[in-house]
């Protein structure tokens, strides 16, 4: 069975009042994860090994593997963009009680938070993601991939939250401001509910 694009879990202009523009959205989600999703239907539909397999477990059969770098990329960025939608809201930026005090507990406080997963996705040179993650120790930890990696190739844990920092996700609206829309990212668009549902 093919992949699919998955649907927003909001309308494509839900986020512009909180900094993410309906042109953002749309190309974003219409075009690039599409891409994404159109591409590793093909390389399935050629390889016998991927049919039948979850997209997790595609994920973890290509990674490290030279010759399927390209299945790898667009299985993650495709699991990646899955999570990235259900990251956001457009009623964003509450912290339920629960996340708050795991939160205040293994950082130090919300702000200490905000500031490493703000450092980790601002010091990923090119492209990449940032993550809050439950690490194997029972700790929360704000962690980084490069391209279309992701804990879960990485084995790091479990991940809460994942902010795409590639270019295409805050060029309309931030311009080269990185910092800038991961601090509006994080204060205004981050569904807190749902990294309190995954803890």
């Amino acid at each position: 069975m093919a992949f699919e694009l998955p649907s927003l879990p909001y309308s494509v202009g839900a986020l512009a009042e909180r900094g993410m523009c309906q042109e953002t959205l749309e190309l974003h989600h219409g075009k690039h994860h599409q891409a994404y999703v159109t591409a590793l239907n093909g390389f399935v539909e050629k390889n016998a090994d991927l049919q039948g397999k979850t997209l997790e477990e595609i994920v973890a059969f290509a990674n490290g593997k030279a010759d399927l770098a390209p299945v790898f990329n667009n299985a993650g960025q495709h699991w990646n963009h899955i999570v990235f939608w259900q990251n956001m809201s457009a009623a964003g930026g509450a912290i339920p009680g629960k996340l708050e005090a795991k939160l205040v507990e293994d950082f130090g406080s919300v702000d200490a938070f905000k500031t490493a997963f703000k450092t980790a996705a601002t010091t990923q040179f090119g492209s990449g993601w940032a993550w809050l993650i439950l690490g194997s120790d029972g700790k929360l930890k704000a962690t980084k991939t490069p391209n279309g990696s992701s804990p879960l190739a990485t084995g790091e844990g479990k991940v809460l939250l994942g902010c795409d920092v590639w270019e295409h996700s805050y060029y309309l609206d931030f311009r080269n401001r990185r910092p800038d829309y991961v601090t509006n990212w994080l204060d205004k668009l981050a569904n807190y509910e749902y990294a309190a549902a995954q803890l």
